[in-house]
């Protein structure tokens, strides 16, 4: 397997990650547009990564406005090839209180007003969403969460959202009855984007509230969010690191991402313009280049 490369996306509260080496914020254009902010290149360990918070430093973008595709192509760019992305979340279950993370394996995607894939014009593309996170990578949080004694549930689903509003009760008890277990506005089209780049990738949920549903916590507010996110935050920067040291320790030779568009262009290749080839040369290009 070819080198292997870290990214990490910051939800909010994760805006910079201390401790890093050789920091450089640089600007990356894409065809997709501007990303969510510069992307921060680093070193730890003595390890390469990438680096990008989601809402841009100050958390300026709100989740229905992140362009996605931006932020995706720019990890591409940086040869990134393995995504960990960090996300607050509210909890659905009793049993996940504030302060708990969640290494997530399946979604459920209610977003409507986003663009969700890379393949809308002139090539179509089908890539398989059975599986959308890497288990290889999920193993190696689990690994890094346990080693900081940090409260954590393996697995879950992850109901997202379209935002910026929290949910109503009514739509909150429907997410529990379909025992989803955390809910967030941004990890859609996220996850399915890194796919259709053929970035393996693994989402950390950090559960900052219990939503509405809970007859204790009956109001999601800024404030309660915050005041959890801070402390959040803290265990997200020190679960990056372990994660950064170990994360080729953890195979990922059966990953579904690898070559996932091997089979899933299904566009004539006589239909496909150099226009649109340059478009997705870097999401796309190992395949469009046959």
């Amino acid at each position: 397997m070819k080198n292997r490369k870290l990214g990490i996306i910051g939800g909010s509260g994760l805006y910079k990650i201390e401790g890093f080496e050789k920091t450089k914020w640089k600007k990356v254009k894409t065809s997709w547009g501007q990303p969510s902010d510069d992307v921060m290149t680093a070193k730890f360990d003595g390890i390469d990564i990438s680096f990008v918070p989601r809402h841009s430093r100050g958390h300026k973008i709100n989740p229905t406005n992140i362009n996605f595709r931006a932020n995706i192509d720019a990890m591409k760019q940086q040869g990134v090839t393995d995504i960990i992305s960090v996300s607050a979340v509210g909890s659905l279950k009793e049993n996940l209180s504030p302060g708990t993370f969640v290494i997530v394996d399946q979604f459920i995607d209610r977003t409507f007003s986003r663009v969700k894939t890379f393949f809308n014009d002139e090539i179509v593309a089908h890539v398989s969403m059975a599986k959308p996170t890497s288990k290889g990578l999920g193993r190696c949080c689990e690994a890094a969460l346990k080693k900081l004694n940090i409260n954590y549930q393996m697995g879950g689903t992850y109901v997202v959202m379209e935002g910026p509003q929290f949910s109503t009760l009514a739509e909150s008890n429907l997410y529990r009855s379909w025992k989803a277990d955390v809910i967030g506005m941004t990890n859609m089209p996220e996850a399915k984007l890194a796919r259709e780049a053929e970035i393996r990738y693994c989402t950390v949920a950090m559960v900052t509230d219990y939503d509405c549903w809970h007859s204790e916590h009956d109001e999601v507010d800024v404030a309660m969010v915050i005041k959890t996110l801070q402390k959040n935050a803290a265990n997200a920067q020190n679960m990056v690191k372990e994660v950064i040291k170990t994360f080729t320790n953890f195979s990922v030779d059966k990953d579904p991402a690898n070559n996932c568009l091997d089979t899933a262009i299904i566009t004539d290749p006589k239909l496909r313009t150099k226009k649109t080839i340059k478009k997705l040369q870097h999401i796309a290009g190992r395949v469009l280049k046959k």
